[in-house]
């Protein structure tokens, strides 16, 4: 959860992925132009006087990791977003903001002293040999802003950036890790001056962690600061601390999604409180990497549980919901289960004892056009509807030719996923791919597509392995399950 104008909803629903009022992570999210929302590893900043959010991210075109700039969303609702352009475009020949240099993990925060926005970002070069923070400030929330300076704060190391600004007495701070050298490997709290344009003084180090993508979220009680561990782009278990005080003591780290499930396939990055007018929520706003398209990465927004009695957080799933958030409230939508029993199989696909399945099997063996599971009778609505794929990827996480690891190779690289072919009522000329991220061995995750299935109860969902010059082996499906269109 990554081109820019609008057009008229009318126009939006024609196209096969519209704009959203729900809430679907992992899902292609669409902005109101129709493009692919493009702000990743970013932040939401909530204008005081309008309450709109703002989401600032990292700008990735195809082909592209290094150098894209800053993009910038805005937002009435947390789930339909407008391009605002680009908040900081990269500058050919800077010396900071060049396209080749690393501009990451963007977040703006304003400053009463000045007057003005301020934005903080990991600096680097293509290398990470620099480590710095950058600095830009601009009149308007959405920019353009203008560089001012990258430096290394308090003198030391700065990668993985977030930003925090207590609700106790507004006063601003910085989370960074230090880098991956030996020397390194911890993350740091620091508190900014007054004007929120350099940092003061170091409040809290987490020493010899070694994680990284950090971000707090404060409660009533507590503050609880979440982080992954550096596995670059492969995804897994985010954990967090909890203190009353942000200069400790800290607890000990603890898991905050189930276990193996590697925080639903994503890494952490930023949180949000939401203070509705029947409830305080908190977000989980995380991002699903895709290691070989950048650019497509998608977006794992979830809700975070808290119980201050337990001194414990927990992210928890939804394959599709709503927030409402002048109330606060999240409303999970129900939708209907066809089971993996009911599918029929084709080909060299075939239904396989699991113990941890539902009815204790999995349909496996979806590889190539021929090889494929076709669950029937599903009842639609004649309009787009999201349909979440329950699967198990039994690739490990190791890279290939390494000890653990039985990753499924496609031209020699590793893709951290597998592809299948999805095809709706027999219509082969709308195929739709169906990423499946890679999953331990008896975890069972969901992924989403919108597809567009007929009024009535004769619809048929075929999912088989993808062959586009290249034979790409499905992941085992255990269940799906089909949602209703979003204006019901």
């Amino acid at each position: 959860m990554m081109g820019f104008g609008t057009v008229s909803c009318q126009l939006l629903l024609a196209v096969a992925s519209v704009s959203a009022k729900w809430i679907v992570p992992g899902a292609r999210w669409r902005a109101t132009d129709g493009t692919l929302v493009n702000a990743h590893a970013g932040g939401v900043t909530v204008d005081k006087e309008t309450g709109k959010f703002f989401l600032f991210g990292e700008y990735k075109v195809e082909g592209q990791v290094e150098g894209g700039g800053i993009s910038v969303y805005s937002s009435d609702d947390l789930a339909t977003w407008t391009p605002e352009g680009m908040a900081l475009s990269p500058i050919e020949g800077h010396p900071y903001i060049a396209p080749k240099h690393i501009i990451q993990r963007p977040k703006v925060t304003f400053s009463e002293q000045t007057g003005k926005y301020h934005m903080f970002w990991h600096a680097d070069n293509s290398t990470y040999g620099w480590l710095l923070q950058g600095f830009a400030q601009a009149d308007n929330i959405t920019g353009p802003y203008s560089f001012v300076d990258a430096t290394l704060p308090l003198g030391n190391w700065s990668q993985d950036y977030g930003l925090f600004v207590d609700r106790k007495d507004g006063r601003a701070y910085a989370l960074y890790s230090n880098g991956d050298r030996r020397e390194g490997r911890d993350v740091y709290l620091s508190a900014y001056n007054e004007n929120i344009t350099a940092l003061e003084k170091v409040v809290h180090r987490w020493d010899k962690y070694d994680l990284e993508a950090p971000t707090i979220i404060q409660t009533d009680k507590s503050y609880f600061a979440l982080m992954s561990h550096k596995t670059g782009y492969r995804p897994n278990n985010v954990v967090a601390f909890r203190a009353d005080k942000l200069e400790g003591p800290w607890s000990q780290p603890f898991i905050v999604a189930p276990l193996n499930t590697r925080t639903y396939n994503s890494q952490s990055g930023f949180s949000l409180r939401i203070n509705g007018t029947k409830k305080t929520t908190y977000l989980y706003l995380g991002d699903q990497w895709d290691s070989i398209s950048l650019w497509e990465s998608r977006y794992i927004w979830l809700p975070i549980e808290i119980d201050e009695a337990k001194k414990s957080l927990e992210v928890k799933w939804h394959d599709v919901y709503d927030l409402n958030v002048k109330t606060g409230e999240v409303k999970p939508i129900k939708g209907k289960t066809y089971y993996g029993k009911d599918a029929t199989v084709t080909g060299d696909a075939f239904k396989q004892e699991a113990a941890f399945g539902s009815h204790e099997m999995i349909l496996t063996g979806i590889v190539g056009n021929d090889s494929k599971v076709t669950f029937s009778g599903i009842e639609g609505h004649g309009k787009p509807q999201w349909v979440s794929f329950y699967y198990q990827n039994t690739d490990d996480m190791g890279f290939g030719d390494q000890p653990g690891g039985s990753p499924d190779r496609i031209g020699g690289s590793w893709q951290l996923r597998r592809v299948a072919s999805v095809i709706v009522n027999g219509k082969t000329e709308q195929v739709e791919s169906l990423y499946q991220r890679d999953t331990h061995k008896g975890i069972i995750l969901s992924t989403p597509l919108q597809l567009h299935l007929e009024k009535g109860k004769d619809n048929k969902i075929e999912i088989g392995g993808l062959f586009n010059n290249q034979t790409y082996k499905g992941a085992d499906i255990d269940r799906i399950v089909v949602y209703p269109p979003e204006e019901e």
